[in-house]
């Protein structure tokens, strides 16, 4: 009896095997078959663009030898931490000269050329120091010239468009007041209309 029944459960035990192996590759090309097309659909929910390297990378070579020492700039006065205490300097002095003119209210011509003149050079120092790290002049000199150049060029454009809205406009901080209450005052603009005309402005 047990001899007979010994081929019956072979039999049972091999087909189940056999399932089981096919099913765990039909798993593992199933899994294979969607993994691109989801890593595609998660990459094109945050892409709006496409994909292209601005500068290809380089071959990787390694220069020197491991006890070499690394290469130091020389000392320049304009450099190094005389340039980072400038402009933790200028980024404190701007501050004050920020809340300043909106706490006191008054129209000074001076204090508001003091905090235009900071906003160019904090500016500037923040644009140069974003040119240093992403054009390198051992890799890109001439974009690097191009960009330093433009930076120093930005600074006499906006020098010159402030000159001509301090002198000719109501000044930076009073345009900055006006922009803030723009909405209050057309509010209290219509509300002394409607009181003039003696109801609402859309029923007239």
């Amino acid at each position: 009896m047990a001899s007979a029944l010994r081929p019956a459960l072979l039999r049972q035990a091999q087909a189940a095997s056999m399932q089981r192996a096919s099913s765990s590759i039909i798993a593992s090309l199933r899994a294979s078959q969607q993994t691109p097309l989801t890593t595609r659909v998660a990459r094109s929910a945050f892409q709006t663009s496409a994909a292209r390297k601005i500068l290809p990378p380089l071959p990787q070579v390694v220069r020197g030898g491991v006890n070499d020492p690394a290469p130091v700039p020389d000392p320049h006065p304009t450099h190094g931490s005389y340039h980072w205490t400038m402009e933790r300097a200028i980024s404190i002095g701007l501050v004050p000269l920020t809340v300043m003119p909106f706490a006191v209210g008054s129209l000074n011509p001076i204090l508001d050329g003091t905090l235009i003149g900071l906003t160019i050079l904090h500016t500037y120092i923040g644009f140069g120091a974003a040119i240093t790290d992403y054009f390198p002049t051992w890799r890109v000199p001439k974009t690097r010239k191009i960009f330093d150049w433009l930076n120093v060029l930005m600074v006499f454009v906006v020098g010159w468009g402030y000159y001509e809205f301090e002198t000719n406009d109501v000044g930076l901080t009073e345009g900055i007041k006006r922009i803030w209450k723009a909405g209050a005052d057309a509010r209290d603009a219509e509300a002394q209309l409607e009181k003039k005309a003696g109801g609402p402005l859309d029923r007239l």
